[in-house]
């Protein structure tokens, strides 16, 4: 299936995001900061991202621009997961270059079918 970096710095959270795209039969690797977000972004060329926005090192805004002003990125799909549930903080991230935006506390079934969904549309 597709590759995927999840990046949460909730621990008990990335691991339970990790073990339902897992069984889903998608390559998954995690992190828990947002610069080892970047480097491992830059480094596998994930087919997804799911980024947290509140992370140490980085936040989740700052790696989705970094992410989106790279040309071998470009493709790179980016769900935000995150706690941050104003409507301002929906705009931003869109407006930094995420495609889908889920709120926490969230369902790990409807996490699935959205990054299903999101892996099938055209780039």
């Amino acid at each position: 299936m597709a590759r995927i970096l999840v990046a949460d710095d909730d621990q008990d959270l990335n691991d339970l995001v990790t073990m339902k795209l897992e069984a889903a039969g998608h390559e998954v690797v995690s992190v828990i900061d947002g610069e080892n977000a970047l480097s491992r972004a830059l480094a596998d060329k994930p087919d997804l991202i799911v980024l947290d926005w509140m992370l140490p090192r980085r936040n989740g805004l700052e790696v989705c621009r970094e992410v989106r002003s790279d040309p071998e990125l470009s493709g790179t799909r980016i769900l935000m997961l995150t706690a941050r549930a104003q409507e301002v903080d929906v705009e931003r991230a869109f407006a930094a270059g995420a495609e889908e935006y889920i709120t926490k506390p969230f369902s790990p079934r409807e996490l699935v079918l959205r990054v299903t969904t999101l892996l099938s549309r055209p780039r």
